[in-house]
């Protein structure tokens, strides 16, 4: 039964959700991580093993969706990964003993990584064509979580306590959870034929090695900023800044996914991808480099604007290629580079968190090599494209059937603009890669 609640209230509630899971239940763990260094007396390789217990339960999470699609449209497993989710957060304050966090932030990966995974499911099979522009703001639900929780921690830093801060964030958690409770995902639909493109798959593997690298690579490079951004630029700017910076984060966050979305109209995914990782490196290496005010807020817009932009660009990319089971592959590697990259920098934290900025930067750096590959004969014309299913940074391949909500959302171009259809002829490439008006005559 399709459901009646209207497309803009479908996209809150979906906000909600991603703000829930992915913008307080993962990240708030970094603007709380100084407080709790400074209070709790938490150490620095404790901080960055607690990262890796959530990175862990989030693969765990994600690998769940594949091995029980069924999972992923259970409205049920839904609103009990919300109730666990919020439990773990308000139970972080309750002790001071590293295993009992370590377990704790391990079940909140992995209730974070279904939340997500049913309500993007969930949208892309509610939004019809004429409401699909929607999906770019419903995924800014994890810049807009960011920013709120980063709101809160910024006015606990004086006000409160490490453990006021979880509390905070908890009953921040309630709210969203709240707003998406009555979030249902449609049973799911009998499966068809995967269509002629199934049948003679083109060739495509070495780019998509390159973009598997290069998403890989990402992973490691992005969580490490991810993780100690905040703590890095309290080392150097101290004050309000480090808090500040966070909530920068997530309000160039809230946007990125309908910006890029709309650059790729115009520009192919493969520079827009290059150029994104090119800037994001940028952004990490910044306030390891330079001291202050400035530098710290701009590095943390740099990062917001493009860590939700490069996955949804790089996901795009491997369903063009159409290579099999594109995005649980990326996604896997991308949850892996998650899992390493604090435990790739934990050596370095010993005098503080600018190296360990520095080397995110380098393997960033790395990921925008990879990624420049792409830009070698790159297939063009690959055929109709029979996208996998999702469409954000991390999501994995559970409804092949739902390749055309894929197609359509606005994080990858809309399928009718893949292939030209729509398309005045002037504005149409073969390939369907829209070049700047200026180039076409």
């Amino acid at each position: 039964m399709v459901s009646a609640v209207s497309p803009r209230a479908h996209v809150i509630q979906v906000a909600a959700a991603l703000a829930a899971s992915m913008g307080i239940g993962r990240f708030v763990f970094t603007p709380i991580l100084p407080l709790m260094h400074t209070q709790a007396g938490l150490s620095s390789s404790l901080g960055a093993a607690l990262a890796t217990a959530n990175y862990v339960g989030y693969l765990v999470g994600a690998l769940a969706g594949i091995l029980i699609p069924g999972g992923v449209r259970s409205a049920t497993v839904m609103r009990i990964s919300l109730v666990v989710l919020v439990a773990t957060l308000a139970l972080m304050p309750t002790t001071h003993d590293g295993s009992a966090w370590f377990v704790l932030r391990l079940v909140a990966g992995i209730a974070s990584a279904l939340i997500f995974m049913i309500a993007v499911s969930t949208m892309l099979s509610r939004l019809r064509v004429d409401a699909q522009h929607l999906a770019g703001w419903a995924f800014g639900g994890v810049g807009a979580g960011i920013a709120l929780s980063g709101v809160l921690v910024f006015i606990l830093r004086s006000a409160g306590s490490w453990r006021s801060a979880w509390w905070a964030a908890a009953a921040l958690a309630v709210v969203c959870a709240v707003a998406a409770w009555a979030l249902a995902p449609e049973p799911s639909p009998t499966a068809t034929p995967s269509g002629p493109a199934a049948h003679g798959r083109p060739r495509t593997g070495r780019w998509f090695t390159a973009v598997f690298v290069s998403y890989f690579l990402e992973g490691i490079g992005y969580i490490i900023a991810g993780t100690f951004l905040v703590a890095a630029i309290d080392q150097t700017a101290g004050g309000w800044v480090g808090s500040g910076a966070w909530i920068v984060v997530g309000l160039a966050a809230l946007p990125s996914c309908a910006v890029w979305a709309w650059l790729g109209r115009r520009w192919s995914r493969p520079i827009l991808l290059l150029v994104a990782l090119l800037i994001q490196a940028v952004g990490i290496a910044l306030p390891a480099v330079v001291a202050g005010v400035g530098p710290a807020l701009i590095s943390a817009f740099l990062f917001g604007a493009t860590f939700l932009g490069v996955g949804s660009m790089t996901l795009g990319i491997g369903a063009h290629l159409q290579f099999p089971r594109a995005v649980a592959l990326l996604t896997t590697g991308y949850s892996v580079g998650q899992i390493l990259g604090p435990l790739v920098v934990a050596p370095f934290l010993h005098d503080g968190y600018h190296q360990a900025l520095l080397v995110g930067a380098a393997i960033v750096l790395a990921a925008a090599l990879a990624a420049a590959a792409l830009r070698f004969r790159f297939p063009l014309h690959v055929g109709v494209m029979h996208a996998p299913p999702h469409s954000n940074i991390q999501h994995v391949e559970t409804q092949p059937d739902r390749s055309v909500e894929w197609a359509r959302c606005p994080v990858v171009p809309p399928a009718q603009q893949l292939r030209g259809e729509g398309v005045h002829p002037e504005r149409r490439s073969s390939a369907g890669v829209f070049h700047p008006r200026s180039t076409l005559k």
